[in-house]
């Protein structure tokens, strides 16, 4: 038995009981008195000499990577592993076994405990254990595994999360673990495989013995708001052995922790235990009772708050009163607010004077609360549906949350009163139970404003869009699905009559009639009806058009080989029968839909690449494509097995274009984003700029392809909308014509640097960094077409667009090498940061 000791930190949960404090932050990272609540465990697992962790990440990974880095600030290495999918508890640590070499402790990052870690250790030691399970008493053992263990410690009997009639115990399994490396051998790896459900019987049917440490002390699962709450209080009040952060000033009538410099007025009273972070400014007259303040935090006179947590970046007016509440992160909060007991507040809420709460009100993230409200109900709907509900067409929120059946019927009735009495729309979905669950409540609202509808249930967007585009009786359609980047999100399109996305002048009538709640209710004998179709015509509509407007005889003049990632997408459902009837020799992946818990996209996309690039380069294929979930977005993968990133896809695409213009003796129309890069001559390319959002139909045909840069093409000799599918034939078809594979068309692209950045910036500055940009653009070669965009060089260029719903400012960079495009992009965030703190 190793006498090193290293640790495994399970950090991957949603937290999804103790939404919305999870809305940005996972679980393991909430702040338990100004500290990540898993940095506790960790600077606990450093003083008995662990110097190694592995953290198991999943959900937002990233927040705790920047958070703790390498591991060094706390003289610790950590390694952080990420399962490309759920694997179980066990399955996921085994994706670990590599840095587990020696004697391992397991522990939940979502805990907090004053157990004596040394003495687990020294037990597992001593009894010579291969694998401990730590065991402690409590009263309501439901939610966890009973254990019963005889007198040596060996366990006898488990049960995983019983009801109360299979409780035998009250001895529940804590979920900290001493193992050692050989117990990773019975884990099998790429399997769902769970410690109590798959790894103990496994072993005990194997006669390995499991020796259980009942320990005795504090241990609490913070699994839901109540819980978080609690756990402060019982730190505050001393009920469990706990290291508070700061240091130590005696009041009083209390004691006060400081983990940083702050500015108290000499007149706030201290009472009990109070934890205040950095750059803390409070107001004469505060009573501060049994509280945790972070740090950014400015509160201002005779406000009381008690038994309470607050977190960073808070600016409150005179006169609060906040009971057993939590502020999360980027709170404005006005005079004389009152919060009764049991408010949770979550981040980027803004809240108007003299505002009231009732008891145990849960107010969503990016709430605006009106002035002298009286809030008596949890809010859910965040502030993109305060002001504006659409983003290009789309209405995106937390699945059955923001996006609830309520929101979804009311967005129906909406849309439905910007319709005739009798008029029939098309629906359909991907194969996500929530897509599937608001779909059905969005058709409720549509029968009730006397709009029919032809629902084609699961279809990809694309065969959606034909259907409505082709049949002249549809006057719009909606599509619902998952949220590409963020799996936790629900998202609806709408379509107008041509089967594209509604403009912005549709979306505000839309809005209108939501916000004003003025629906449409028509007589009995005129509600709507539904047509269910099986969505067999609707294919095979589709794919007749496909394959009518591709050239199959060139297609089928070579044999060629291709390899594609659906990535569970439900184009699964058609393109691969479309490649069948081409003859194109496919390797299929992932060509099947999942309702797992998808990774996200970013993970997924590098899986895939990874994936495409050994089996391209192992059987000598012609090209592999990346066809995102959406149908819409393509990544190319050539035939010597690299990935083509965005900027290199699209350049590959116009290439191809430019040889079939050459071709047919005639230049062709192309239409790109203000932002798309223009250091490469198409001459036989004709290559229009800017924001074709509001474009109609008419004007779309003029050009021969729509595209951004973030691959997604509209070749419009087929349709108007992006489509996917049909952009790897129509690819397909060029390289074919011209005799040429994509690693040629890549040699060729010359080599140049293209950066895109987010630079966070309130809403009430947007107009003042136009107003700079414009003014520190006199002089040079420059453009205000969308956004502004500035010349800093021949062909080196930076473009500033303020998004038009989250706050911050979007940066394109060209320049024609690395190093002019990082200075750039340094040169004008510097002039950002300044131009921020002007007057």
């Amino acid at each position: 038995m190793s006498q090193k000791l290293k640790a495994v930190m399970m950090a991957g949960g949603f937290g999804t009981r103790i939404q919305p404090l999870t809305n940005s932050v996972p679980k393991p990272m909430l702040p338990v008195v100004n500290l990540p609540m898993m940095e506790h465990t960790l600077l606990r697992l450093k003083e008995i000499g662990v110097e190694e962790v592995v953290i198991l990440l999943y959900f937002k990974p990233e927040v705790i990577k920047k958070h703790f880095g390498d591991g060094s600030k706390l003289g610790m290495t950590i390694h952080y592993v990420l399962p490309d999918d759920d694997y179980g508890t066990a399955g996921a640590v085994g994706f670990a076994r590599e840095y587990l070499d020696s004697t391992f402790m397991i522990v939940s990052g979502d805990l907090v405990t004053d157990f004596d870690f040394k003495a687990i250790v020294d037990y597992h030691r001593q009894k010579n254990s291969k694998l401990t399970i730590t065991l402690t008493s409590v009263e309501n053992p439901l939610q966890f595994g009973v254990v019963i263990v005889n007198d040596e410690g060996k366990i006898e009997k488990f049960l995983e999360k019983p009801s109360w009639g299979e409780v035998f115990s009250d001895t529940i399994n804590t979920g900290i673990y001493l193992i050692e490396p050989e117990i990773l051998d019975y884990i099998p790896v790429g399997e769902n495989f769970d410690f109590a459900k798959d790894l103990f019987p496994l072993l005990m049917k194997e006669g390995i013995d499991l020796m259980g440490y009942t320990a005795h002390g504090y241990w609490r699962d913070v699994g839901n708001p109540d819980s978080y709450r609690e756990v402060h209080e019982d730190i505050l009040n001393k009920r469990l052995n706990f290291k508070i952060p700061g240091r130590r000033i005696d009041h009083p009538d209390g004691t006060l922790w400081l983990t940083g410099e702050s500015e108290l007025d000499p007149g706030v009273e201290i009472l009990g235990n109070v934890v205040i972070g950095n750059n803390v400014k409070i107001g004469k007259g505060s009573k501060l009772n049994n509280c945790a303040i972070g740090d950014n935090v400015t509160m201002g006179e005779e406000c009381k708050i008690r038994n309470s947590v607050l977190w960073h970046d808070i600016e409150i007016g005179n006169r609060f009163v906040l009971d057993n509440g939590v502020i999360c992160n980027d709170n404005v909060i006005g005079d004389g607010v009152v919060a009764k007991a049991g408010l949770i507040l979550a981040e980027g809420c803004k809240v108007g004077k003299l505002a009231r709460f009732e008891q145990d009100v849960t107010i969503w993230p990016f709430k605006e609360i009106e002035p002298a409200a009286i809030v008596s109900h949890n809010l859910i709907l965040g502030s993109r549906y305060k002001n504006s509900i659409f983003q290009n067409g789309s209405v995106v929120g937390t699945s059955n949350a923001e996006m609830s059946c309520e929101m979804v019927t009311k967005l129906a009735e909406a849309f439905a009163a910007e319709l005739p009495i009798g008029s029939t729309v098309m629906v359909a979905r991907d194969h996500d139970r929530a897509s599937r669950m608001l779909k059905r409540a969005f058709l409720g609202g549509l029968l009730s404003a006397g709009v029919n509808v032809v629902d084609l249930k699961a279809v990809p967007p694309a065969v959606l869009r034909y259907s409505i585009g082709e049949n002249a009786l549809i006057s719009g359609g909606a599509y619902f699905r998952r949220n590409l980047n963020d799996t936790s999100l629900s998202e609806v399109n709408f379509y107008n009559e041509s089967g594209l996305r509604i403009d912005n002048e549709t979306a505000k009538k839309i809005e209108k009639s939501f916000f004003n709640e003025k629906f449409r209710r028509v007589d009995f004998n005129k509600i709507g009806e539904i047509r269910e179709s099986l969505n067999f015509q609707e294919c095979h509509d589709y794919r007749s058009a496909v394959l009518a407007h591709i050239d199959q005889k060139v297609l089928r003049s070579k044999n060629i080989r291709i390899a594609v990632d659906m990535m569970h997408g439900i184009t699964a459902d058609v393109f691969p029968e479309i490649l069948y009837e081409l003859g194109i020799d496919a390797i299929t992946l992932n060509a099947h839909s999942s309702r797992k818990a998808l990774p996200p996209v970013a993970q997924m996309r590098q899986r895939s690449e990874e994936d495409l690039k050994r089996i391209v380069n192992s059987l000598c294929l012609e090209a592999g494509f990346i066809l995102f979930s959406s149908g819409q977005r393509i990544e190319l993968i050539s035939d010597t097995g690299e990935p083509y990133d965005k900027i290199k896809g699209l350049s590959a695409v116009l290439w191809l274009l430019n040889l079939e213009a050459e071709r047919l003796g005639r230049p062709m129309k192309v239409f790109l984003p203000t932002w798309a890069p223009d250091l490469i001559d198409y001459p036989n390319l004709i290559i229009e700029r800017g924001a074709y959002h509001s474009f109609k139909a008419e004007k779309m045909r003029e050009y021969d392809l729509l595209a951004t840069v973030d691959g997604n093409f509209a070749f419009t000799e087929f349709q108007l909308h992006r489509d996917a599918m049909y952009t790897a034939l129509k690819i397909l078809e060029l390289l074919i014509r011209h005799d040429i594979r994509l690693s040629e068309i890549g040699d060729k692209i010359a080599n140049f640097c293209y950066i895109t950045e987010r630079i966070d910036c309130p809403q009430s500055l947007k107009g003042k960094m136009m107003r700079k940009f414009l003014e520190y653009a006199k002089g040079k070669k420059h453009s205000s077409v969308d956004g502004v965009k500035i010349w800093e060089g021949e062909s080196d260029w930076i473009l500033m667009i303020p998004d038009q719903y989250g706050e911050y400012l979007n940066l394109y960079i060209q320049a024609h090498d690395d190093a002019s495009g990082e200075a750039i992009l340094g040169k004008y965030k510097d002039l950002i940061e300044r131009w921020k703190h002007e007057k």
